[in-house]
């Protein structure tokens, strides 16, 4: 691949082996037209939703008051500096008058709720209603408590909405909700039943994201075109983060993870009685405790019985959904009081709980969960200034799945703090890049390939943005060109080390859409590696001259023997005029539209053969000059 095309290369991220196409063949050009044809129709939908809401009149909140600063000064623990820098981002966006679309990323743990708190706490302030929306009723539990601790000493009105509310207390909370009496409800998909009706809804705080479906996705989409929308996640799905890419959603990362925390050990391996033995009693004498995952109703109270074998001294007790509402929030709340010691539960602990006692966990079938619910359920334990543990176990006697194998693998790896975006990327790479706006994408994405979607949709969308919402012309993709020149144009191993970042600002220099993008990232090589040697100075100079082909509508400029060939270049008869005056030797073939000219030397352009030919620079210089006199208007040149 040359060097100056380096833009052309993508890593495949598509989940099956992709099938492979002939060089120079019609197969790779058809399946990529196909694809750019399904993202067209993404890209119209995507800008019609942004512009609706940039359109929309949003409610532009006032600064913070006195009580916001108060309630932030009271926040336990030190921010760290991203979580700043994203409650800045969230609160520049509210004061906004357009309505807010946000999705704050950061890992497990990161301090995500306490940006939520603030935010809520903001639109209360304006006499606005706040929705949280959270996947389990545990959280929504959790939820309520956190909101409620934090805003104990100020007059706010919380309620939850879960299965664990009763059918009269419902009721009066959603009559209360369409007068105007609850300020902050927190609740699971009950929030999103029809008939529920708000008097001043101003805010939806969408919590662990990736548990929606499409059809929850869809509602709060109907609501999202007036109203702020903050949404959180630790491992955003595919289609969060390429609607950030494609610039639709704003994206704030938390990457510091909270003082004091550490790495959680994690262990993958076959089942051992004895090891669950020992890792349950390592626990007891640190006087913590233990989630201990067995994702199976039928069969969760043998589990329980077989621990309580293994480690007749501890407190076992079981936790499930099919449990009645009082039962399951009794045995959570008496874990939380340190009640028991173990909790035999099914995955209904994944998201959210944080219970910062419990530093041991379990999982007895890893090889059966996803890869973003195992990186959830690890995001339980160690939480607090206790080293965490994780022990991912499967069955000695049965093989793991392949793809159970690299879900157990990529878990084992990403173990240092943050891994949740690297979890999310892997596990798009192993499920297949599926569904980013809809099940009908699917195919396509398996057949060119993930990072060459998304950047077909950024494409996309950026041409309908210049089009202002109309249909871009069909040739709107920035033509392909080729320049076959003698020149030494490189980026030398000792100005910029390591192949990675070689290969990176080779992609760049390929992929600078204009002069301007070029003279950007000649900025940023100065910035990086300082003054940029000649063979860099040329491979800049060879982009620039791509772009004076692309304007002028030449694809390909090759040596051919002792000619320089241009195609395809129509000439009009004044055009033809002025090549044999200015290059008599020139040949000009109507039927492919393609100019060829002696290669020059150093004598008059054209000169004799086997003189010195030009230096690099000067052979471009030349090569510009020839299109620039043959393409330009007579007045101008």
């Amino acid at each position: 691949m040359p060097t100056d095309q380096l833009d052309e290369v993508s890593r495949y991220v598509g989940g099956e082996l992709p099938t492979l196409n002939k060089l120079g063949g019609s197969d790779w050009k058809n399946t990529k037209a196909k694809a750019k044809k399904a993202v067209k129709e993404i890209a119209a939908e995507l800008v019609q939703l942004y512009a609706a809401r940039q359109a929309a009149p949003g409610h532009p909140f006032g600064p913070d008051t006195p009580w916001q600063h108060e309630l932030e000064d009271a926040f336990p623990f030190t921010e760290t500096n991203d979580q700043l820098a994203a409650i800045d981002e969230v609160k520049a966006d509210m004061e906004r008058g357009v309505p807010m679309d946000r999705v704050i990323c950061g890992d497990v743990g990161y301090g995500k709720t306490e940006i939520a708190v603030r935010a809520a706490f903001k639109a209360v302030q304006d006499g606005k209603q706040v929705a949280v929306l959270v996947p389990t009723t545990l959280l929504a539990q959790q939820h309520l408590n956190t909101f409620t601790e934090r805003m104990r000493s100020f007059p706010v009105t919380i309620k939850g909405l879960s299965r664990f509310t009763n059918k009269t207390e419902s009721d009066l909370i959603l009559e209360q909700l369409a007068a105007g009496e609850v300020d902050i409800v927190i609740g699971t998909h009950r929030l999103l039943q029809t008939g529920i009706r708000y008097k001043d809804l101003g805010l939806v705080i969408v919590d662990e994201e990736q548990r929606f479906g499409v059809e929850h996705k869809e509602h709060i989409k109907a609501l999202r075109t007036h109203v702020d929308v903050l949404t959180m996640s630790a491992t955003p799905i595919p289609r969060t983060l390429e609607m950030s890419l494609a610039g639709i959603r704003e994206m704030s990362t938390i990457l510091t993870p909270p003082e004091d925390r550490h790495p959680i050990l994690t262990y993958v391996g076959a089942y051992d009685d004895k090891q669950v033995g020992a890792a349950i009693r390592r626990e007891l004498l640190r006087d913590g405790q233990v989630f201990y995952v067995h994702n199976r109703v039928s069969s969760i109270e043998k589990a329980a019985r077989r621990i309580r074998e293994l480690v007749p001294e501890a407190r076992v007790v079981t936790a499930h959904g099919q449990m009645n509402e009082e039962k399951l929030e009794k045995i959570i709340q008496g874990f939380w009081e340190n009640e028991y010691d173990v909790l035999v539960c099914t995955t209904i602990v994944e998201t959210g709980l944080d219970i910062s006692n419990a530093n041991t966990l379990l999982v007895e079938r890893g090889d059966l969960l996803g890869l973003a619910q195992l990186h959830q359920l690890r995001g339980r334990v160690g939480r607090g200034r206790e080293r965490g543990y994780a022990y991912f176990l499967y069955p000695p006697e049965a093989p793991l799945t392949e793809t159970a194998h690299d879900r157990l693998a990529t878990i084992a790896q990403n173990t240092e703090l943050g891994a949740g975006m690297a979890v999310a990327m892997k596990d798009l790479e192993i499920r297949g890049a599926g569904n980013i706006l809809g099940a009908e994408q699917s195919g396509h994405i398996a057949g060119v390939g993930f990072d060459l979607y998304v950047r077909l949709v950024g494409e996309a969308v950026d041409a309908f943005r210049r089009h202002a919402g109309a249909e871009p012309a069909e040739d709107e993709e920035l033509a392909e060109v080729r320049v076959d020149l003698p020149i030494d144009a490189h980026i030398p191993h000792d100005y910029v080390p390591g192949e990675r970042l070689r290969l990176e600002a080779y992609r760049k220099i390929a992929a600078a859409p204009d002069t301007a993008g070029l003279d950007a990232v000649r900025e940023e090589l100065i910035d990086r590696y300082g003054q940029p040697p000649a063979p860099v100075n040329r491979l800049l100079a060879v982009a620039k001259f791509r772009h004076t082909c692309r304007e002028a509508g030449v694809t390909e400029v090759a040596v051919q023997g002792t000619t320089i060939r241009f195609a395809p270049l129509p000439l009009l008869d004044s055009q033809m005029v002025r090549l044999k005056r200015l290059y008599p030797k020139a040949v000009y073939k109507a039927v492919t539209n393609t100019v060829s000219v002696p290669k020059p030397t150093e004598g008059p352009a054209g000169g004799r053969i086997g003189a010195p030919t030009l230096r690099d620079e000067e052979l471009l210089d030349w090569c510009t000059k020839l299109l620039l006199q043959l393409t330009k208007k007579p007045a101008s040149v």
